[in-house]
C-alpha cells in the first residue's frame, strides 16, 4: 500500500513542481517514446545479458513482494513455533528415531500436515528434515549442527538476494544509459546545426529528457524497488533462522517449551507473539489430520 502511495507521490510531486514553475510537458511527452525506447530497451538488454534465467524469473516474484511484503505473517510464525514444539517434544519423549517416518515423507506426516502453508515452503521443510536426519545419524554436537545449518542458510540467502541485486545493478546503470540517450540526441542536434534556434532548442530539450529519465527512474523508482526487495528477503530469512535457533537449543538439552521460547526471541518484532500468545498457540495446536 505504501509503495503505491510512494509511486503516486513521486510522479505527482516531480512533474507537478515542473508544471507549476511553467514547464512544458509537451516537450517531455514528445521525447518520451523514443527516449524510453533507448533507455528502457538498453536497460532490459543489459539486464538479460547480466543475469541467469533463474534470477530473471526470480525478479518477477520479487516485484510482487515489493507491493505484497513478506509472505510470512504473524500467524505463520506462531505456526512455525508450534511445529517445532511438536518436533522437539517428540524427540524429547520418544527419541529422534520416532521422527524418521515424518522426515522421510513430510507430505504425509501427521505433524507437518497440520501446518499446510509451511508445508508448501520446500526450503523450510527440507531445512528441518535434513537437520533432523543428521540427528538420526548421531550428529548431536550442537556446534557442528549449528555450523551446518548456518552454511545452508547462507547459501539460501545468497540465492534469494539474486533478484534484488539484479534490480539494484539495473538502477545503477540507468543514469549512464540516460546519458547515452542524451548524447545521441546531441549528435542529432549537431547534425541539424543550421536549423533555426527554436528548432535547435526543442531538439536539445528532447535530448536532455534522456538524462532526466535515466536519473529519475534509477533513484526514484527502480533503486527503491531493489532496496525493498532486499528488505523483504532479509525479513523472510528470519523465518528460517528460527528453525536453526530452536533445533540448536534442543541439542543443548533444553525442554521443548524452552527451545521454542528461544526461537520466539528471534521473531521479527512486528510479528513476534507474546509469551502468553505463544502459550495459547501451543495449547491450541491443530489435532492430527
Amino acid at each position: 500500500m505504501f509503495q503505491i502511495i510512494g509511486i503516486v507521490l513521486l510522479f505527482a510531486l516531480v512533474f507537478g513542481s515542473y508544471i507549476m514553475t511553467g514547464g512544458n510537458m509537451g516537450v517531455i511527452m514528445h521525447a518520451l517514446p523514443h527516449e524510453m525506447m533507448a533507455i528502457g530497451g538498453a536497460g532490459v538488454a543489459a539486464f538479460l545479458i547480466a543475469n541467469s534465467m533463474g534470477v530473471i524469473k526470480g525478479v518477477g516474484g520479487g516485484l510482487g513482494k515489493v507491493f505484497g511484503g513478506p509472505k510470512w505473517k504473524a500467524a505463520d510464525y506462531r505456526d512455525l513455533l508450534s511445529l517445532l514444539f511438536l518436533l522437539t517434544k517428540t524427540m524429547k519423549s520418544k527419541g529422534v528415531i520416532a521422527l524418521e517416518s515424518h522426515i522421510e515423507n513430510p507430505s504425509e506426516s501427521s505433524i507437518f500436515t497440520r501446518f499446510p502453508k509451511i508445508g508448501k515452503d520446500h526450503f523450510a521443510i527440507d531445512f528441518i528434515c535434513d537437520t533432523l536426519r543428521m540427528m538420526t545419524m548421531n550428529l548431536e554436537d550442537p556446534h557442528q549442527v549449528e555450523d551446518a545449518m548456518e552454511k545452508q542458510l547462507e547459501k539460501h540467502h545468497h540465492e534469494a538476494l539474486g533478484p534484488s541485486h539484479a534490480i539494484t545493478n539495473l538502477a545503477d546503470a540507468l543514469p549512464a544509459l540516460g546519458i547515452v540517450a542524451a548524447v545521441l540526441g546531441v549528435i542529432k542536434t549537431m547534425g541539424a546545426i543550421t536549423e533555426p534556434p527554436e528548432i535547435l532548442g526543442e531538439m536539445i530539450g528532447s535530448a536532455l529528457v534522456g538524462t532526466f529519465l535515466g536519473v529519475f527512474l534509477a533513484y526514484g523508482l527502480v533503486g527503491p524497488m531493489g532496496t525493498r526487495m532486499k528488505d523483504v528477503v532479509e525479513e523472510e530469512g528470519a523465518f528460517y533462522r528460527i528453525i536453526q535457533a530452536v533445533l540448536v537449543a534442543h541439542l543443548h538439552g533444553n525442554a521443548a517449551q524452552i527451545s521454542v521460547e528461544i526461537g520466539r526471541g528471534n521473531v521479527p518484532t512486528a510479528s513476534q507473539p507474546s509469551f502468553l500468545e505463544l502459550e495459547e498457540a501451543l495449547a491450541n495446536i491443530p489435532a492430527e489430520g
